[in-house]
């Protein structure tokens, strides 16, 4: 006997050998009785259609199988049917099915096929109607000039847009913040841009994989009126950025992102080859976070500061320029290669919000006309007729600069002395280009034989112009 509180698996032997269950037995003796089997056998048949342990239907398996079932009767519940996989044959080929026929080709008249150009330019037909559609163009004149242009104008309804929120949307939440909760320590506002576009080019690079990280990108710049180029990954342009923005951190006194590793010169050339040196692999998404912190230390450094401390020069190796403006430096270098980024991983990336970008374009006006003395001492500049020296602060000869779009504006560039003042009085020449396309030409992405919406004036003075802003460019 079994152990009324230990679970033991089910004998048959215990319950009369390897017939039924009691309950067939009882169901048999009820067939005896001559009463009607409950499940459809002849009287004094089993439960299962047998009449006991050695009935005609063989022995029984207690659990309905295929033995419990009567000889001439039918199984109640039919057998699995039996895969191909199981029964050792090979499966049927395609190849003996044959290739199916080729679908006809549609033959459609002239006005059916014209009536189907607008559906054929948002790719809308059938497979059929799209094969009848480029074949016809191809013999028909006028309908291809019309395919052309409906084809052109479906890429004017719906442009491709980025995913990204709009890009003065935090600065418009920040806004509404502060205005309820003034700040305890105030951010200067010639420190807004760099904070901007730090966040945008972090928010870009969050989701980025492995892929994206080692993704190429192309450096470009001008030098020496050339178009010149430096090859790297993502990674790598973040590594640039956190260099180049050292330089702000070492001004204000904190730590240098090259730490132990000296540069051949205190330019941002030569600090960012000194640390894609020193790198033991090439750069990855760890340099990341190192990039964001300095970024946060440079804002809350500048903060503390009362915007006092925008006067203080920072210095580039050839040249120097105040707190404010190494700051607004920093934030379009941030932009531009952003875009760099974003168009390497086929992302779509916004220009800056427009009162950021028309502090960029100032900055980098107020700096055409150094530059454009530096290039006449370097022999790159034309001496342009009728050029005089002025004191400084007088008024001299000037070139308009339109911006349109965008941060538009306009500047006065003085053409003869860094320390002259623009003079409408004195206007040589008159450029107009569109805010984007400035800047663009500005980071050396647009040469300036193609940046210039409209030129009207010295053509001279119009050249060296555009070739100064093209110089501004670096690495």
């Amino acid at each position: 006997m079994n152990d009324p509180n230990r679970f033991e698996a089910y004998d048959e032997h215990e319950d009369g050998g390897h017939g039924g269950s009691g309950d067939a037995d009882r169901e048999g003796e009820r067939g005896r009785d001559g009463q009607q089997s409950p499940y459809g056998g002849a009287p004094g048949a089993g439960a299962h259609g047998s009449g006991g342990s050695d009935g005609p239907g063989g022995p029984t398996n207690g659990n309905g199988g295929p033995h419990d079932q009567g000889a001439d009767q039918p199984p109640r519940i039919p057998l699995p049917r039996a895969s191909v996989e199981d029964n050792g044959r090979p499966l049927p080929t395609l190849e003996g099915l044959g290739e199916p026929p080729p679908p006809a080709p549609l033959v459609l008249e002239h006005n059916v096929l014209k009536a189907l150009l607008g559906a054929w330019a948002l790719a809308a037909c059938s497979a059929e109607e799209t094969v009848a559609v480029e074949d016809h163009l191809g013999d028909c004149g006028s309908c291809a000039d019309e395919a052309l242009r409906l084809r052109e104008a479906v890429g004017l309804l719906q442009r491709p847009e980025s995913l990204d929120l709009d890009p003065g949307l935090r600065t418009r939440v920040l806004e509404g913040c502060l205005d309820r909760r003034p700040p305890r320590i105030p951010m200067p506002e010639w420190a807004a841009p760099y904070d901007a576009e730090t966040a945008r080019l972090d928010a870009l690079l969050q989701d980025f994989g492995d892929a994206e990280w080692h993704a190429p990108v192309r450096l470009r710049w001008f030098q020496a009126d050339e178009a010149t180029s430096r090859r790297t990954t993502v990674a790598g342009v973040i590594a640039h950025l956190l260099t180049v923005d050292g330089l702000v951190a070492v001004a204000l006194g904190l730590d240098d992102p090259l730490g132990e590793v000296s540069a051949e010169a205190p330019t941002p050339a030569a600090r960012t080859e000194a640390y894609w040196r020193a790198s033991h692999y090439p750069p990855t998404r760890s340099v990341r976070a190192p990039w964001r912190e300095q970024s946060h230390d440079l804002v809350r450094t500048v903060s503390f500061t009362g915007g006092g401390a925008g006067k203080l020069s920072v210095p580039y190796g050839d040249f120097e320029l105040p707190l404010h403006d190494a700051m607004l430096d920093r934030a379009f270098e941030c932009w531009v290669h952003a875009e760099d980024i974003a168009e390497a991983v086929d992302y779509p990336y916004v220009p800056p919000a427009p009162r950021h970008l028309n502090r960029m374009i100032d900055l980098a006006a107020r700096m055409l006309p150094a530059v454009l003395a530096g290039r006449r001492q370097e022999g790159l500049a034309s001496p342009a007729r009728g050029r005089h020296l002025v004191p400084a602060g007088e008024p001299g000869r000037s070139l308009r600069l339109e911006i349109e779009g965008l941060g538009g504006g306009e500047w006065l560039i003085p053409l003869d002395s860094p320390g002259a003042v623009g003079s409408a009085e004195q206007e040589v020449a008159h450029v107009a280009l569109d805010g984007v396309e400035f800047c663009r030409l500005a980071a050396g992405h647009v040469s300036p034989a193609e940046a210039a919406a409209g030129q009207v004036g010295d053509r001279e003075a119009i050249r060296d112009v555009l070739f100064a802003a093209a110089s501004l460019s670096r690495m």
